[in-house]
């Protein structure tokens, strides 16, 4: 395993342990958690302070039905647990991922994923699979297979964008990516991904807003690639 050498800002991480992310966004930082230490220290640094805060304030005073209410729900059925990861997810697979296919997809997609995961063909040398519906703030979160040498379309993004190595490794004009490392782009940043190595390069990606292609091509084709 490489060492992990980019990390989601702190802000991103903040914003995170504060449960103020976007589904998509939480779930790329929760995979990358999984590999890094630094990064699961600040957070949980985070829920200390969100959690001291918390006790220091005011209480809010009580609805006159809220112990009426409570009771009430004493007498609801439990949620189900949640879905356990199944031991046949791909080992490049993290656990939060993991689970997260296991809702979306039901227990039968780790069968599948030992076959194909239910790839779909994006484009030339690029595969891509839904990890979850859009979010509530528009959101969308998705996995890629990017084939050696293969290089994404030039764009950029109407929101944050969070990419996670999940194997493999890309690079852009900014920094070398590998198995772990997390990519952030602000708003209004452009980039070209390239796909490095000898390997697909396999990546987690979220986005608040949908990608802007800057090619002709790009943004002709990119209502038929739902991108």
């Amino acid at each position: 395993m490489t060492d992990t050498r980019h990390h989601p800002s702190e802000a991103t991480l903040m914003a995170f342990a504060a449960g103020a992310l976007d589904e998509g966004l939480a779930l790329v930082v929760s995979c990358h958690l999984v590999s890094c230490p630094a990064c699961r220290a600040l957070v949980a640094e985070g829920e200390m302070i969100g959690g001291a805060l918390l006790d220091s304030s005011q209480p809010a005073p009580l609805a006159d039905d809220a112990l009426s209410r409570m009771m009430a729900r004493l007498d609801e059925p439990e949620p189900p647990p949640p879905p356990a990861t199944d031991g046949n997810a791909p080992a490049w697979m993290p656990a939060p991922l993991a689970r997260q296919m296991n809702a979306l997809h039901g227990p039968s997609w780790a069968a599948q994923a030992r076959r194909s995961l239910g790839w779909r063909w994006l484009a030339p040398g690029v595969r891509q699979l839904s990890v979850m519906r859009r979010t509530r703030g528009g959101g969308t979160a998705r996995l890629l297979s990017i084939a050696p040498g293969t290089t994404l379309p030039h764009h950029d993004h109407g929101g944050l964008e969070l990419t996670c190595v999940l194997d493999g490794a890309f690079h852009d004009e900014r920094a070398l990516y590998q198995t772990g490392d997390v990519a952030e782009l602000e708003p209004d940043t452009p980039h070209q991904p390239v796909a490095e190595g000898n390997h697909p390069c396999l990546c987690l990606i979220a986005n608040e807003q949908p990608t802007r292609f800057s090619g002709l091509v790009g943004r002709l084709t990119q209502p038929l690639i739902g991108f």
